[in-house]
């Protein structure tokens, strides 16, 4: 029988935000002491026998398993691509575990993993290893993911939190809150005016563009931190890189991109766009005399063909992110609190 007195895992500590990081540093961090876990990043990186590698892993439990733009198939597969990315590598494999409840229905298994293998094909990064467990029925909910993935890292390449300085620019590949508002109206079944999807899919390509540029113009140093905003979207993201760094994320409300529909349905369901999560977009910390190369190839992929340059990094307030609102005032972004979305990935 569990002990009712003792402190309890709740929602919360799986949302991105506050409670999330507070786990991870008061419990995880506190046993698991390797250095390349304490960078916090979002893949780790590794040098073994003088190969510098991006080294992932991410569990899926996305409710609805299929949605408009994607299934949780995808989501997986470009979720830890995307998590190599962010390290300015270059994904050579992934392994796939699959948790599947007795019952789970064969058609549906085949449709996720023809998803897979088709997001794998794009991506061109093959799954290479894996694993099955089947659990009793009421023991799961239908079917939970994990993929792990290693990638190699240019050596030219140094992309971290912590090489982040006063007077960078700050870029945002895209509109912002697609998956979380799609999944969320997905589940309640409502609808509104206007197409909602997930914008789920694999960042690797439009980084390996970025870094090529700029190692052929010798100024692969100007890109300073990457983050994809999932869990607790792009405020709670920038708080993290604010924290890490020790410096201040000054956003304009005005440059933030964001989808007609994604913007009425936030509106009308009364939630803040800049706390829910993204599966296709990143953050670009940069050296500000080259953000406009970098918007320029943003520009020449599909996916990111909304792309901004959102703010600036400056020494205002320490760990702090200040959003200039649209109406002339501005107000701090805290990290998220509470988990207005659970199972959004």
């Amino acid at each position: 029988m569990q002990d009712k007195t003792q402190k309890q895992i709740t929602l919360d500590h799986g949302s991105g935000g506050s409670a999330s990081s507070e786990l991870i540093e008061s419990l995880f961090l506190e046993y698991l002491t390797d250095p390349a876990l304490h960078r916090m990043e979002d893949a780790a990186v590794l040098n073994i026998q003088g190969k510098k590698l991006a080294f992932s892993t991410d569990s899926f439990v996305v409710d609805p398993i299929f949605f408009p733009g994607g299934s949780i198939g995808e989501l997986a597969i470009n979720g830890t691509i995307n998590d190599l990315a962010m390290q300015g590598a270059r994904p050579a494999a992934l392994s796939l575990g699959l948790i599947i409840e007795e019952g789970f229905g064969l058609d549906d298994l085949e449709r996720i993993i023809r998803d897979i293998a088709d997001t794998c094909r794009k991506a061109e990064v093959p799954v290479v290893t894996g694993d099955t467990k089947v659990v009793p029925r009421g023991k799961a909910d239908r079917i939970f993911i994990n993929t792990s993935g290693i990638g190699i890292i240019d050596e030219a390449a140094d992309i971290s939190s912590s090489r982040i300085r006063e007077g960078d620019a700050v870029l945002l590949s895209g509109t912002v809150a697609d998956h979380g508002i799609t999944i969320l109206t997905s589940r309640e079944g409502l609808e509104f005016q206007g197409e909602l999807q997930s914008d789920t899919c694999a960042l690797h390509k439009m980084v390996q563009s970025i870094l090529g540029k700029l190692i052929q113009s010798s100024s692969v140093h100007a890109l300073h931190a990457l983050r994809d905003p999932t869990r607790g979207g792009l405020a709670t993201t920038l708080s993290e890189l604010a924290r890490s760094s020790g410096t201040c994320m000054e956003i304009f409300e005005a440059e933030i991109p964001i989808a007609a529909p994604v913007r009425a349905a936030c509106e009308l369901m009364g939630l803040d766009p800049l706390y829910i999560a993204n599966e296709g977009k990143f953050i670009a910390i940069a050296e500000e005399q080259h953000a406009e190369s970098i918007i320029e190839v943003m520009r020449s992929f599909p996916e990111g063909h909304n792309c901004s340059i959102i703010g600036k990094v400056t020494s205002n307030y320490p760990g702090k992110v200040v959003v200039h609102t649209s109406s002339g005032g501005s107000r701090f972004a805290e990290p998220l609190t509470g988990e207005p979305l659970p199972r959004i990935c």
